[in-house]
């Protein structure tokens, strides 16, 4: 393939969110020459969230997509610790844990079960990620006692990050290198020249090749180039509430909603799922409900202020596995989009294998091939 004329960036990147700042990062570690076009502000849309929920599929019916997740959960601690050195900033990760309440005898057996994969799937001899079950009462004084009636399930894997902390130590990291220009929009890139058409920018801007990340408003960009609309938005809303004194507690999933304290603390409770909203309006009468919900089954919130409410629309693949790689029908322009519940914990690794992709060198770990435009485009 012959190089774009004009071409002083190695690789453009739309989208300053969770997947595009990680891409952006990780081209620079490998010597690439980038630029990161963010229409708003880094975070403005779903990573700027507030859970940082980092949470492993369960381990039953193994397939490539818990695998890669497995291994991108357990390598994110030295991702994060690379990018603390790096910045002098904290991306707020603790290896909190989660807890589960078992609501029925079934259940009970079911995690009974759970267990038993988990020690070989996740190898607690050699990773130190446990999955127990532990009796009625454990943790009584964080889930409440009454809605675990057959005990609960304690697992280790799961962590949290805080969303906008660590987005700002990426950016940090990439604005070093005069590589971040945010209120600026891609309006069109020209794959012969390599030239990029942007709102926002005065001067010519060049690049061998693009990539995609710009979240839900993904899915219309990808249809205006191949056709099919492959993924939507799906809303959720959460709340942050005062923590003090639980920042040490495991995150909480009960009732649909997860519980993740934070090291400032403060205590994130979401989300909600609307599958048919595309808009960013915060409901204050959904966010109360969802607030009743959590103090239900965790006691220690009651009375806690609230410190925000949010709302965000979360790119979701209609084959819910994320899309990652180079768009059908294009040769420069790469995707990654749909990360949907778990973009946080696998970013890194996701950027790892499409850096790898785009300079023709192994991955640290391949990408299931449910991630691949393969799986996500009709009759390719």
């Amino acid at each position: 393939m012959s190089t774009a004329p004009h071409s002083p960036f190695d690789l453009a990147v739309a989208g300053g969110g969770i997947f595009g700042l990680n891409i952006a990062y990780r081209a620079i570690q490998a010597g690439m020459r980038v630029v990161v076009l963010e229409a708003d502000h880094v975070g403005a849309g779903a990573s700027g969230g507030l859970l940082g929920a980092l949470m492993p599929h369960m381990p039953a019916r193994w397939n490539p997509k818990k695998q890669f997740q497995f291994d991108a959960l357990s390598s994110l601690p030295a991702h994060v610790q690379e990018l603390e050195a790096t910045t002098g900033m904290s991306a707020g990760y603790r290896a909190c844990g989660r807890i589960l309440p078992i609501v029925s005898e079934d259940r009970l057996a079911h995690h009974h079960e759970r267990a038993e994969e988990a020690l070989e799937r996740w190898k607690p001899q050699d990773t130190g990620f446990s999955y127990r079950v532990e009796p009625h009462g454990a943790y009584a004084d964080w889930l409440s006692p009454s809605a675990a009636p057959h005990g609960l399930v304690h697992e280790t894997l799961a962590a949290r990050v805080a969303p906008r902390d660590y987005l700002a130590a990426l950016a940090h990291a990439i604005r070093a290198q005069n590589s971040l220009l945010e209120g600026v929009r891609l309006d069109a890139y020209d794959e012969v020249t390599g030239k990029l058409d942007a709102s926002g920018h005065t001067g010519a801007l060049y690049a061998r090749n693009l990539v995609l990340a710009t979240g839900y408003e993904i899915f219309p960009q990808i249809a205006a180039l191949t056709g099919p609309m492959i993924g939507r938005g799906e809303k959720g809303q959460a709340v942050l509430l005062e923590g003090h004194g639980l920042e040490e507690r495991p995150a909480i999933y009960c009732d649909g909603l997860y519980v993740v304290p934070h090291d400032n603390g403060t205590v994130a409770v979401g989300s909600t799922s609307e599958r048919h909203d595309e808009t960013r309006h915060v409901d204050a009468e959904m966010t109360d409900e969802l607030l009743r919900r959590a103090v239900a089954f965790c006691p220690a919130l009651a009375g806690r202020a609230v410190l925000e409410r949010w709302a965000g629309v979360r790119p979701r693949c209609n084959k819910r596995d994320p899309l990652v790689g180079r768009l059908p029908g294009q040769q420069r322009t790469y995707i990654a989009a749909g990360g949907f519940k778990i973009s946080f914990g696998i970013a890194h690794l996701l950027a790892d294998a499409l850096i790898a992709e785009l300079t023709d060198t192994p991955a640290r770990f391949s990408l299931p091939e449910t991630f691949r435009p393969g799986h996500h485009f009709p009759g390719l």
